[in-house]
């Protein structure tokens, strides 16, 4: 695939330097939240059987000390750089406008029509380099860390339902309106403000009080009994485009519903969407853990590459 063709080319920065770069130079957030992904792989790495986690643990730069939770956003800190512009499709699909439906050959690509350019076919093709982590040697690790932080952001960013969005409105980029009192527009709301008003409703500000209840409904309760059919995979590429299917489909059925540019969010949308959100959050982690733990443990995965 000519996607697979250009990873093969990325630039083998030192992680150490990015992540000392990124804590003074703050992003423009264009995915889920820095909280979003830190509890998607908080959550994955929670769930690491233990030859994933040792292997994730060799992959990190020491500054983090084994956490992969600390460089899950660094994609998105990055993306505007020169050498990595290349990835700025990666983070989303765009999908015809009211279709509600993700078709791959119709919708992957880059706005010059490069096939493969998307989500899915990044998580496709990451998965795939890192399958082969057990027969590189030691000048490929930057390759590899490398590979490892673009799966576990964009394992995020697919269960985002925006960005499985429309075209015209850059999944809900350009609708522009208000949540609660300050502006914003529907892509953030899905991206940051529904979980940050969750945070301060519900939990005094606390992320890790608000990862907590996730972790708690799919362990023990609501969504406990769905946990083996989120992990249900038999092969990678077809599990990752049903993955993009479910986010256009609730962006279709809540995201974009009764929504028009200019007007204002408030507790009736909120109250309504924030389990949605929670629980694509939890569904991102656990399937996260699903492919690093296949990828990673004595038995790989059997089919990672599309057909």
């Amino acid at each position: 695939m000519l996607i697979f063709r250009i990873f093969r080319k990325m630039s083998l920065f030192s992680l150490s330097f990015l992540l000392c770069f990124s804590l003074i130079c703050e992003p423009c957030v264009q995915a889920w939240s820095k909280e979003g992904h830190t509890m998607t792989c908080k959550i994955a790495q929670d769930l690491l059987k233990p030859e994933a986690a040792h292997a994730v643990k060799m992959l990190l730069p020491d500054d983090v000390n084994g956490d992969l939770s600390a460089l899950c956003v660094w994609p998105d800190q990055v993306r505007h750089w020169y050498k990595y512009r290349w990835t700025s499709s990666l983070h989303f699909i765009d999908t015809p406008d009211k279709a509600c439906s993700f078709n791959y050959q119709r919708d992957c690509h880059d706005s010059h029509g490069v096939k493969d350019m998307c989500v899915v076919g990044a998580i496709q093709n990451f998965t795939n380099q890192l399958s082969h982590y057990r027969h590189g040697t030691s000048d490929r690790r930057h390759n590899m860390t490398e590979a490892l932080l673009f799966l576990a952001h964009f394992m995020g960013d697919i269960h985002q339902p925006m960005h499985v969005g429309f075209t015209s409105d850059e999944g809900g980029n350009t609708i522009d309106l208000r949540w609660f009192r300050h502006k914003s527009n529907l892509h953030h709301v899905w991206d940051r403000e529904i979980i940050l008003t969750a945070a301060a409703d519900y939990f005094g500000k606390d992320i890790n009080r608000l990862q907590e209840q996730i972790q708690g409904n799919f362990t023990h309760g609501i969504w406990s009994d769905d946990v083996a059919s989120w992990r249900d995979c038999a092969d990678i590429f077809s599990c990752v485009k049903k993955y993009a299917a479910e986010s256009i489909n609730i962006a279709c059925k809540w995201g974009y519903k009764d929504v028009e540019s200019g007007e204002t969010l408030s507790d009736e949308y909120f109250n309504s969407r924030y389990s949605i959100v929670m629980k694509r959050i939890a569904q991102g982690g656990v399937r996260l853990a699903m492919i690093l733990n296949r990828v990673f443990g004595d038995h790989q995965m059997d089919s990672i590459t599309a057909t």
